[in-house]
């Protein structure tokens, strides 16, 4: 490819982004080297403010530079609310929609067994923990329609259920707008099961 240890070790570096191949990761570290110095002095110096900066909400787990985060200390929260998500990303949605008002969760990934990431990998532990402060009266499951995130949330509302915990799951269908005919019959099959 080169004749650069620097510059091969960049286009590796680039790589360990999701969804980013060989092509583009070169088409990333010629860009930034050719045309835009400034910008990649820039990303070196976030990526290792933000690496030697962000650690976990104590409480949700959630990215943060505070020991407990900004949602976390709200007194605006509905404190009896408890939705658990996957992702930071994914908690971000939900916010971004200022549809819920209560706290959260963040799993930090998902049970998938056929990957080696079991309950213990996910800090289940410490979302039960959580779970029962009696304060919480509702814990939402707000994890993905996948087959990974089915089985996390199943795993979490059976364990919750068993303590006396209300659980509950986000609604799935058929999405607004669309046309029945071109939706997946999974997405029917569910809709039909949860209508209401």
């Amino acid at each position: 490819m080169s004749d650069s240890n620097a510059l091969d070790a960049l286009i590796q570096a680039l790589r360990r982004l999701p969804g980013v191949g060989v092509k583009s990761a070169s088409r990333m570290a010629f860009h930034l080297l050719q045309h835009d110095r400034d910008g990649a002095q820039r990303l070196a110096r976030s990526l290792q403010q933000a690496t030697e900066q962000i650690g976990h909400c104590q409480r949700c787990h959630t990215f943060t530079e505070s020991e407990v985060c900004t949602t976390c200390l709200s007194p605006k929260r509905d404190l009896s609310k408890l939705c658990v998500v996957e992702t930071p990303a994914d908690q971000s949605a939900l916010e971004r929609t200022g549809a819920y008002k209560g706290l959260y969760f963040v799993l930090m990934g998902k049970l998938s067994p056929l990957d080696g990431i079991g309950p213990h990998d996910i800090g289940l532990k410490k979302l039960f923990d959580r779970a029962y402060d009696p304060q919480v009266r509702e814990v939402i499951l707000a994890t993905n329609f996948t087959a990974e995130g089915e089985a996390t949330a199943h795993v979490i509302s059976e364990a919750l259920k068993a303590r006396g915990v209300m659980v509950t799951r986000l609604a799935r269908g058929v999405p607004a707008g669309s046309e029945l005919e071109y939706v997946d019959l999974g997405t029917i099959a569910h809709a039909l099961v949860d209508r209401r």
